[in-house]
C-alpha cells in the first residue's frame, strides 16, 4: 500500500522568490503531493553565514506560498539544528517521520545538480527521497550533473512522474521545459542598489521586505 506524497523543498532563501515558487509550482501541477514542506536552511555548509534572520525568512516562505494548490507546511528543522545543516540528515529525519512507504521527493535547482558531487553523502540522499530537478534558460539536462557519477547515477535512476509519485525513494527527474533564471544573489545586489526586483519576487515577499528594511546597504 502506497503513503502520502510529500515534496520538499529547501534553500536559504534569502530572499525566496519566484524561481522557487515556480519550480515548486510545477512540480506540485506534475507530481500532485499531498503537502509541500519547505525547509529553510539554519546555516548552509557550503555558503557563506546567512545575514538575514530566520524569522524574516520563514515569514517571506509564508507570504510567498499562499497560493499553492496544496498544502504547505513550512519546517523549521534546519534552523533549529545545531552545526551545519546537512540535507542528507533532513532526509533521514523526514523519512522517519514519513515511514516507509509516503513518497519522499526533494526539488532541486539546476544550479544545485550542478554542483550535487561536493554535497555531504550526496549518493545517499537516494536512499531517503526520490530527486526531481528543474532546469533553467541554456541549461543542457545531459551536460547539466557536474560530475560522470551524479550524470550516471539520474540516467540509471530516470523515472516517470507516476513511478515518483508510487515509489518511496531513489528515482530521479528532470524537468527540460521549466524555463526560470533568477538568483537571490542578484536580488540581494539590486535592493542594495535600490534597483527595481518586482520582476522577480512574489509582490507580497516584496513588501515584507520593504517593510522591514530588509537587504539595505548599511
Amino acid at each position: 500500500m502506497s503513503g502520502p506524497c510529500v515534496l520538499v523543498l529547501g534553500g536559504s532563501f534569502d530572499p525566496v522568490h519566484l524561481g522557487h515558487v515556480g519550480l515548486a509550482h510545477y512540480f506540485c501541477t506534475l507530481l500532485r503531493p499531498d503537502v509541500l514542506r519547505l525547509i529553510p536552511a539554519g546555516q548552509p555548509w557550503q555558503k557563506p553565514a546567512l545575514t538575514t534572520a530566520a524569522a524574516h525568512r520563514v515569514a517571506m516562505l509564508q507570504r510567498a506560498f499562499t497560493q499553492c494548490a496544496v498544502p504547505v507546511l513550512v519546517d523549521t528543522q534546519e534552523i533549529q539544528r545545531q552545526g551545519p545543516g546537512y540535507t542528507v540528515d533532513t532526509l533521514r529525519a523526514l523519512r522517519e517521520e514519513l515511514g516507509a512507504n509516503g513518497s519522499l521527493v526533494l526539488l532541486l535547482g539546476a544550479d544545485q545538480l550542478q554542483n550535487l558531487s561536493t554535497w555531504h553523502q550526496w549518493q545517499r540522499l537516494f536512499d531517503y527521497a526520490n530527486l526531481c530537478v528543474a532546469t533553467r534558460p541554456g541549461f543542457s539536462p545531459a551536460r547539466g550533473a557536474d560530475s560522470d557519477a551524479v550524470r550516471s547515477e539520474f540516467t540509471r535512476r530516470a523515472a516517470t512522474a507516476d513511478q515518483i509519485r508510487a515509489t518511496p525513494h531513489g528515482l530521479s527527474y528532470i524537468a527540460s521545459n521549466l524555463a526560470l533564471d533568477v538568483s537571490a544573489t542578484a536580488i540581494r545586489q539590486a535592493l542594495q542598489q535600490d534597483q527595481p526586483v518586482a520582476e522577480w519576487l512574489p509582490a507580497s515577499v516584496l513588501d515584507y521586505i520593504q517593510q522591514h528594511h530588509l537587504y539595505k546597504a548599511h
